[in-house]
């Protein structure tokens, strides 16, 4: 398959999903999150693969929505296409939730948004010194996409998913490893040899088992996800429709503070 957006490739068992954005800060538009779903809809169905490696192109991992297509959508009135985005992200973040093969993300810069929510719907992220995770929807207006809430307050408790999310601060490494949804930090030219001794380690337990072990996860912790998405589709096209997320919009492009209202 030619993907436009990201890089498919698969080595053995192993396949690699790269976000190839880098010129938008590897921001997730329509197309971009509909290939990362074929990407990983591909994996889950040859039963060669194994397991399944995200990285990024570029020095920035990904900024989460692409702040150019909010920009367009809000100047053109076609809020609907940034619904559209919701709706695509959060499909990302439950297939890969959901999907019976080990998830690995390594991490060599900023994540943001629903590259941050992916984060925490892999099994493993690997994160160089360079990595920092912000909940950035609130510098626009915005709540957490890509089932953010749901799987933050899971890995880090209600408390300090409610500080992260209402702040907006943003997370080293070396504390996101305290936090619990890192599994291991490294300098930036020891992530591709972390990541591979991370793969090798996996490969050689059973696949069985982590297939076992991915089931007994999501129904401990994660059936009621399709009532919280509900929620949140439901309040992000509430809050993409408000004037403080078109003036975050802008005052992003125009590299100010934003000025919220707070008219609901």
């Amino acid at each position: 398959m030619n993907f436009q957006t990201i890089l498919y490739q698969v080595s053995g068992d192993l396949a690699t999903v790269t976000f190839n954005r880098p010129e938008v800060s590897n921001g997730f538009n329509i197309p971009m999150c509909q290939e990362i779903l074929q990407a990983l809809k591909l994996a889950e169905d040859d039963a060669n693969i194994r397991l399944i490696l995200i990285e990024a192109v570029g020095k920035i991992f990904s900024v989460g929505g692409d702040l150019s297509e909010m920009e367009r959508a809000v100047e053109a009135d076609d809020i609907q296409s940034l619904v559209d985005i919701a709706k695509l992200v959060q499909d990302i973040s439950y297939k890969m939730k959901q999907l019976p093969k080990p998830i690995i993300m390594a991490v060599d810069g900023p994540v943001a948004g629903a590259a941050f929510n992916m984060v925490l719907a892999a099994d493993f992220c690997i994160a160089s010194e360079k990595a920092k995770f912000i909940q950035a929807f609130v510098n626009v207006g915005l709540a957490p996409d890509a089932g953010g809430l749901y799987l933050l307050m899971r890995a880090v408790g209600m408390n300090k998913a409610t500080h992260l999310v209402m702040t907006g601060e943003a997370v080293t490494a070396e504390k996101a490893l305290d936090y619990g949804f890192v599994y291991k930090t490294c300098l930036s030219e020891k992530l591709s040899t972390t990541t591979q001794q991370l793969i090798k380690r996996l490969k050689r337990g059973s696949f069985n088992s982590y297939r076992a072990m991915k089931e007994m996860v999501w129904q401990s912790f994660f059936t009621g996800w399709k009532d919280y998405a509900e929620l949140e589709l439901n309040l992000q096209e509430t809050l993409a429709f408000k004037e403080d997320f078109k003036e975050g919009v802008r005052a992003y492009a125009e590299r100010r503070r934003p000025s919220f209202s707070g008219k609901w």
